[in-house]
């Protein structure tokens, strides 16, 4: 039986906004194998430094050395997994023989931001190594991850975090669309008593909708999701990828809708997703709520 969380007194209007701007291009990513070890001289061609599997619907990323030149592609790689919404993600670091350099490491502490403000997907580091288990755990953002120093260990801890079942919804690119989002996410809060953010969520949800439905043209993917104080709602769809030197929120986003997500989320932002489309999200504070849904998937009807 799910437990109903109580009906919170109100909701806080000093939203402490904290937007999340990512790279703006991304090529789809194709897991590749992890390279050979050099023998002093540098590679030859783009050397590829992290691959991706899964084990229990947790994302796995191995990745072969942490050093500075492998930052960007090991950010790319954690936003695109994260982007398929798995049960968690694991960076293993357990066949990284090399010592590890600083950048690196910051790099890969500050994949900690995600945890902060993408809530329910928890994120954790296999590494052997004790002196990069040390800095990740003293950094402010490193301190959101979960550090082990086995995968065994890494994969415990992550399976032993909430299951967060999510309520989804999929769409046509219908001028309909944001209305049905509004009707699901509405039906979808008073199920879990949280009417009072009704106004609120409804409201964020329709620009995101409306936003991918405009300008993308693709069907719609919408998920919402509760973990303790945070009401997550996130729109994916299956366009073609940002044009580079845009920002992605403001592309994602604009005019009025920019203005209006910012202005009610506790944090939102873009990540992108294999086959080059995104997810735009947004997440709202609900002080005092934990919330475990049953999984629905629901088809709306057509408009007469």
């Amino acid at each position: 039986m799910v437990q109903q969380p109580s009906i919170p007194q109100d909701l806080p209007t000093d939203f402490d906004h904290h937007v999340v701007l990512f790279p703006t291009r991304y090529a789809p990513y194709v897991p590749a194998g992890l390279p050979a070890p050099s023998a002093g001289g540098s590679p030859r061609g783009r050397q590829e430094w992290v691959r991706k599997h899964a084990i229990r619907q947790i994302a796995v990323l191995e990745i072969a050395a942490l050093r500075s030149e492998a930052a960007k592609d090991l950010d790319r790689a954690i936003q695109l997994a994260l982007g398929e919404g798995p049960r968690g993600l694991v960076c293993d670091l357990t066949a990284s023989l090399e010592d590890a350099d600083s950048g690196a490491i910051e790099a890969l502490a500050a994949a900690g931001r995600h945890v902060r403000d993408w809530p329910g997907i928890p994120v954790a580091v296999a590494c052997p190594d004790r002196r990069v288990r040390e800095v990740l755990a003293a950094h402010p953002l490193g301190g959101h991850l979960i550090v082990t120093e086995s995968m065994f260990s890494a994969l415990s801890a992550v399976l032993s975090t909430p299951t967060l079942v999510v309520e989804r919804l999929r769409l046509a690119p219908h001028p309909t669309a944001p209305r049905a989002s509004r009707e699901f996410v509405t039906r979808a809060l008073l199920d879990w008593r949280l009417g009072r953010v009704i106004p609120f969520a409804t409201l964020v949800v329709s620009e995101l909708v409306a936003s991918s439905s405009i300008h993308v043209g693709t069907d719609i993917d919408l998920s919402v999701v509760c973990d303790r104080e945070s009401l997550r709602l996130a729109v994916r769809d299956y366009g073609p990828a940002l044009r580079s030197g845009q920002m992605s929120t403001d592309a994602a986003l604009q005019g009025r809708g920019l203005t209006v997500v910012a202005g009610l989320s506790r944090a939102f932002g873009v990540l992108p997703t294999d086959d080059g489309g995104k997810v735009v999200w947004s997440v709202l504070k609900v002080p005092g709520v934990a919330v475990r849904p049953a999984t629905r998937w629901a088809t709306p009807k057509p408009s007469p």
